[in-house]
């Protein structure tokens, strides 16, 4: 018995003690779509993190300032021998329009991305159901967003 919990305990510390790739916490990039905009990405675990995204509703005419929140999580990682394929879900909200004319929208993303194993880089598509509020006592409007993009990280 006591080889096995002195067996047990050096491997336990050979496992702790082993060097670790450093993680990628921190992405930046372009999104294309509806929205458009400079996109942030924040690790906060291995399975969560924070999407920021800065720019305009759409390239349609009319188009406003945009800006979103969003926390995603992780819940399937496919594994292949060059890339990783997360599928994320998320949850967050958005501000968008003028500033006479603040807009505030629940989001709900679908993200499925391939991150490159051997480079820095991941290039993602989303899918999200917005629900727009304009201001109290109006309906709510539905909206689809999406479209493709890319982060590098840090």
């Amino acid at each position: 018995m006591r080889k096995l919990v002195l067996t047990t305990l050096v491997f336990g510390i050979a496992v702790a003690a082993r060097p670790t790739p450093a993680r990628a916490d921190f992405g930046l990039g372009l999104f294309l779509g509806d929205p458009t905009g400079i996109d942030f990405k924040i690790g906060l675990s291995n399975r969560s993190g924070l999407d920021l995204l800065f720019g305009v509703n759409t390239f349609r005419e009319g188009r406003f300032n945009y800006g979103h929140l969003t926390y995603l999580v992780t819940p399937v990682v496919a594994q292949g021998d060059a890339v990783i394929v997360p599928v994320r879900l998320g949850i967050g909200g958005a501000l968008y329009g003028r500033s006479d004319d603040l807009r505030f929208a629940v989001r709900a993303p679908l993200e499925v991305a391939l991150r490159f194993r051997r480079t820095p880089l991941e290039i993602y598509g989303e899918i999200a159901l917005a629900l727009t509020f304009f201001a109290p006592g109006d309906d709510l409007q539905t909206d689809l967003q999406g479209g493709v993009g890319f982060r590098v990280f840090f």
